[in-house]
């Protein structure tokens, strides 16, 4: 590649693209006028009827797209699953994709938009990356509505005893504001409402998120949210939703948020973007309800699962495969040099520089996460997402390297060649499965006890020593198991930089014990979230946010997006 070649941004990329009329990208895969409904010209959602339809339907093979840890150089996930769908579209394969929405937060934050990258991109970027079909808006409100019916239960009398001290439930907004971590509420006298501590979310981290995410319909998503434990009572018992008798209006808040939106690649292969958690804090999926629609639709279904295999990937194989009995055929690691050297000690700025010594370092992370993905019994291929700035003796070491580990591996142009820079990693996913002789196997049997959970992840997929629990955290073990939330998978809350709980280890760190501080149960959604480091459930901005550099021009047309 020629360095000095203007670069356009995404945003000018996917200006220029020409769409095709969202009804045209539903033909393509057997839906007619009557199966969508239109939000636009450019967008719809799977009506209701056509989600039943497709249930009698064959499955797909699906293939899960996971990475490396990320780092400040990026990885480019999404823009590999977008690349590699196209390429399989090239290749006369009828495909779709499955992703996650993007959350406002980060948007407007630190890491950007999230519907890939160069040529490899879903469209209306614009649309997606703020407020799209209003699915966030939905799932803010419903978390809000449920906090407001609390705090009127605790009005009117507090018929429940619950224990305001023991409230569980936070409001939620979808941007970063650190000053909403921790608030007072109710202040003002008796008109004003019953004064307590409480604090707001991020909306992705909220569990009607991780609900509407794994929900296998609306009946189910209504018996989910009937089961979110929201505070406890003046016995230490747990508080329901369903005890507050609300989880029916909470469902109708979400009727058309349950649905999947379609949209297009550049190169219009169909995609169905739904639901967002994140991946650090809860499963990191879009929801299942996309997924399996899509595997119904098409041959092949390419999704992704935030952040790096030791994350997003456990919990897809271990969370949402399970609640949803679904299992990716092939993996594919996303890696680049520029990260690599990032984990072999070399600073952002100066990864400019060339430096095979610092990429053969950090190639000790990308084995590790290959490792966690065999442990699972699943083919892989490792696709090395190129930069304009990785230097020819960068790439050739690093396809040496795999090539020394008899690892599979693919170089990937999908940036800026789209579709046709990823026809070698589609056709050695193709062939990873056809030769497959594994059969996948969850790390852990869901009757095992919660802490034996925490630590087969800890040791199997981290790589850690071992795993030491606070006292509260101790505390909370009998306790959940006394609830009878024992058999819930678990949902590691943790750093998405390093594969330990300190975001300053990089690479692969060794020798490391992980503190779980403690614990949360999402019963709703299925599963117990353990709480590492300091993760935060509402992420604060940086000095410089994206926001910064965000505007709209005389027509009205979005600037600083990416």
């Amino acid at each position: 590649m020629n360095l000095k070649t203007e670069v356009k941004s995404d945003i000018e990329i996917a200006r220029e693209s020409q769409m095709k009329p969202i009804v045209e990208i539903a033909a393509t895969v057997g839906l007619s006028d009557d199966d969508i409904e239109l939000f636009g010209k450019y967008k719809a959602k799977l009506s209701a009827d056509t989600l039943k339809k497709l249930q009698t339907k064959e499955s797909g093979k699906i293939i899960l797209v996971t990475s490396i840890n990320p780092t400040p150089a990026g990885e480019g996930k999404s823009t590999v699953t977008v690349g590699l769908a196209d390429a399989f579209t090239s290749l006369g394969k009828k495909t779709m994709i499955a992703m996650r929405e993007p959350s406002l937060g980060p948007t407007m934050g630190i890491k950007g938009g999230a519907t890939g990258g160069g040529y490899s991109q879903v469209l209306p970027m614009e649309d997606i990356n703020l407020h799209f079909t209003g699915d966030l808006h939905a799932i803010t409100t419903a978390n809000n509505a449920l906090a407001a019916l609390l705090d009127n239960h605790l009005q009117q009398g507090n018929e429940l005893q619950i224990d305001q001290r023991r409230i569980v439930w936070k409001r939620a907004l979808d941007l970063n504001d650190r000053a909403l971590r921790k608030i007072v509420i109710g202040l003002g006298g008796p008109v004003q409402g019953v004064p307590r501590e409480d604090g707001f979310d991020i909306t992705v981290a909220s569990e009607i998120m991780a609900v509407l995410c794994l929900a296998a319909d609306l009946n189910d998503l209504k018996a989910r949210l009937g089961r979110m434990v929201i505070a406890y009572n003046i016995n230490r018992e747990p508080v329901t939703v369903a005890d507050l008798d609300v989880e029916g209006a909470l469902t109708l808040l979400l009727k058309d948020a349950v649905k999947p939106n379609l949209v297009q690649t550049i190169e219009h292969t169909p995609a169905l973007i739904h639901g967002g958690p994140f991946a650090n804090i809860a499963h990191g999926c879009n929801s299942v309800i996309a997924t399996t629609a899509a595997a119904k639709l098409a041959d092949f279904v390419i999704t992704e699962a935030g952040f790096g295999a030791d994350l997003g990937a456990e919990k897809f194989l271990h969370i949402k495969g399970r609640s949803a009995g679904i299992k990716p055929e092939a993996v594919v690691i996303v890696a680049t040099v520029r990260a690599l050297k990032m984990h072999g000690g070399m600073i952002k700025s100066e990864l400019k520089n060339e430096s095979v010594a610092a990429l053969t370092a950090g190639f000790a992370n990308l084995k590790k996460h290959i490792e966690t993905i065999e442990s699972f019994g699943l083919p892989f291929v490792v696709a090395i997402n190129r930069f304009i700035t990785d230097t020819e003796a960068e790439v050739l070491a690093l396809l040496e390297l795999c090539r020394q580990e008899n690892i599979p591996v693919a170089l990937t142009e999908v940036w800026e060649k789209g579709g046709a820079g990823g026809v070698e990693l589609a056709e050695k996913v193709l062939k990873a499965i056809d030769t497959n002789e594994t059969e996948y196997q969850p790390l852990y049997d869901l009757s095992d006890p919660l802490d034996v959970k925490i630590r087969t992840i800890v040791q199997k997929v981290y790589g850690a020593s071992d795993v030491e629990f606070s006292p509260k955290a101790k505390k909370q073990l009998e306790e959940f198991d006394d609830f009878g939330w024992g058999h819930f998978p678990i949902c590691m809350a943790k750093t998405q930089y390093s594969l330990s709980d300190d975001p300053a280890k990089l690479g692969r760190p060794a020798d490391f014990t992980v503190l779980v501080r403690e614990l949360k149960p999402s019963v709703g959604a299925g599963f117990i979230v353990a709480l590492t480091g300091d993760v935060m459930t509402m992420p604060g901005l940086p000095k410089q946010p994206a926001a910064l550099k965000m505007d709209v021009d005389e027509n009205g047309q979005a600037v600083g997006l990416f």
